[in-house]
């Protein structure tokens, strides 16, 4: 008998898959020129394919992975409604820094993320601003059980924003400052090589898309999520996390990578605990005084693939 397997939960493999052979690839293989000149060249032509094309590859499973969840758990409409602000304005935002260096500071992306956009940001970049935002913010949504007014509702996009913004107090030091760099800073940063422009550049970013899909979705459609169905964003951001995590620490980034921890990994562990599974979420909504709308999981519109 055949068993069903969610396809966001194939591509979402595949994307942890990918970042694992690029982690051995920057850690193990890369600074090892002597195992490099030894590759057959056939071995040359899959090292030199995985260098260019690898970076890219992880990220486009990751967005995929991220939008069919979205559609199978909050539905396409919703879905769409913070994917198209979400790549939107990280393009903008990202194209905008590397032209004017606002509001990130003056910085520009090298080779191995894919084909750039006018030649500035590669296209996968908006990419990962969708599936890290989304994940963040589903997770951060589920403060809204107590209440979708605009105070619950400016404190998960801020708290959203700010564990987007803490994957980058990981990740850009050990992307940006190591041998084998994925982008350049062109100013003297004051932490860490990194300018604190940065920081508040990723912060307003991620809380203009997530309000603008808040606004979207509306009070009364905001998605409410129990602790079965933050599974998902929960494992895409943790393993996003510790990519990053892991190469901060093996170049030597401490700092940088526990206040990540502080301010990123941290929030995820305690929102994951506190929400509710989903049979606690049905008595909460029974004794509540107010109609506060949990998204739920149609499972028949399950999208699925056939293993053998």
């Amino acid at each position: 008998m055949r068993r069903a397997i969610p396809a966001q939960w194939i591509n979402l493999g595949m994307h942890l898959v990918s970042m694992v052979f690029g982690l051995f690839g920057l850690i193990f293989v890369l600074p090892n020129t002597e195992f490099i000149e030894s590759l057959s060249e056939a071995g040359l032509q899959v090292f030199s394919w995985g260098m260019q094309n690898g970076g890219a590859s992880y990220m486009i499973f990751g967005a995929i992975a991220a939008f069919l969840y979205g559609k199978q758990t909050i539905g396409l409409k919703r879905t769409l409604a913070f994917c198209i602000p979400a790549i939107g304005l990280s393009l903008s935002s990202e194209l905008l820094g590397t032209s004017t260096g606002f509001p990130f500071g003056a910085y520009a992306y090298l080779s191995g993320l894919g084909y750039k956009i006018a030649d500035l940001v590669p296209f996968t970049i908006p990419l990962s601003w969708f599936y890290m935002g989304f994940s963040a913010f589903l997770v951060s949504a589920t403060l809204m059980r107590f209440g979708t007014s605009w105070v619950y509702r400016i404190v998960a996009i801020a708290l959203g924003s700010l564990m987007l913004t803490s994957w980058d107090f990981v990740l850009d030091p050990a992307m940006s400052q190591t041998p084998y760099p994925f982008w350049e800073w062109h100013q003297a940063g004051e932490f860490y090589g990194m300018p604190y422009q940065n920081f508040f550049g990723w912060f307003g970013t991620g809380c203009v898309f997530m309000t603008v899909a808040s606004l979207i979705w509306g009070k009364d459609n905001q998605p409410i999520l129990n602790r079965q169905q933050i599974i998902f964003p929960t494992i895409m951001y943790a393993g996003n996390f510790m990519f990053a995590l892991i190469l901060s620490f093996n170049a030597g980034f401490y700092v940088p990578a526990l206040l990540g921890i502080v301010v990123g990994a941290l929030p995820l562990v305690v929102l994951y605990l506190t929400t509710p599974n989903g049979e606690d979420e049905q008595e909460i909504i029974a004794n509540s005084s107010t109609n506060i709308p949990v998204i739920a999981v149609d499972s028949a519109k399950v999208e699925t693939i056939a293993t053998r």
